[in-house]
C-alpha cells in the first residue's frame, strides 16, 4: 500500500497525530523537532487506520452534511455560550469542589473544551448545538482535568461519580 498524501502542521506538541478532516484530507500533527523520516514511517505504519477512518469520515459526512451557519446564527450561539456557559461550570464546580481560573468561549471547530494547564476552561460556541445532557457531560470533562490531567481511572471514576450515564452522554457528541 503507498504511502497517503498528507498535510504536516508542526507545534510544540510531544507526541504525533493523525487526523482525518472533514475535507477528506490527512492531517499530521508534529513536535517541531520530529525528523521527516519518523513522520514518514509513522503514517506509513497507521495506512490502515488512515483508510478506514476516511472512510468513516466519508460516510459521516454523507449522512450529516455539515450545516451553514451564517453569522448571525454565530453571533446568537456566541452570545447563548457566555450566559449559558458560565452558569453550568459554577453549577458543576460547587458539586466537584473544583474551582477553574476562568471561562473562555472560542470558535475551536475541532473539539468542543479544553482545559489549560493554568485550569482556565475554553468552550467552543459550536457546543450549543449540541443537547443539554451532552453540553453537560463536555462541561463535567473539562472540569475533572483540574482534579486529573489526563484520561486515567481516576479521571474515570470522578466523571461516572457526577455522571453515571456518562457514556450514554457521550453517544449524543457524535453527530455534532
Amino acid at each position: 500500500m503507498r504511502m497517503a498524501r498528507y498535510t504536516l502542521k508542526r507545534s510544540k506538541r510531544k507526541t504525533l497525530r493523525l487526523e482525518i478532516t472533514p475535507a477528506l484530507t490527512v492531517l499530521v500533527r508534529a513536535p517541531l523537532a520530529c525528523p521527516q523520516s519518523e513522520i514518514d514511517r509513522f503514517v506509513s505504519r497507521h495506512s490502515g487506520w488512515i483508510a478506514e477512518h476516511m472512510e468513516m469520515m466519508r460516510l459521516r459526512i454523507q449522512a450529516n452534511p455539515p450545516a451553514q451557519i451564517s453569522p448571525e446564527e454565530e453571533a446568537a450561539l456566541r452570545r447563548r455560550a457566555k450566559e449559558y456557559l458560565p452558569a453550568r461550570v459554577r453549577f458543576f464546580s460547587e458539586q466537584m469542589g473544583l474551582c477553574p481560573a476562568g471561562v473562555k468561549i472560542t470558535g475551536a471547530r475541532t473539539r468542543f473544551g479544553s482545559c489549560s494547564a493554568k485550569n482556565a476552561l475554553c468552550f467552543s460556541w459550536r457546543l450549543m448545538l449540541c443537547p443539554p445532557e451532552g453540553i453537560d457531560l463536555v462541561v463535567v470533562h473539562e472540569l475533572a482535568h483540574i482534579r486529573h490531567k489526563n484520561h486515567g481511572p481516576a479521571f474515570y471514576q470522578l466523571l461516572a461519580s457526577v455522571l453515571p450515564d456518562h457514556k450514554e452522554r457521550k453517544k449524543l457528541l457524535k453527530n455534532f
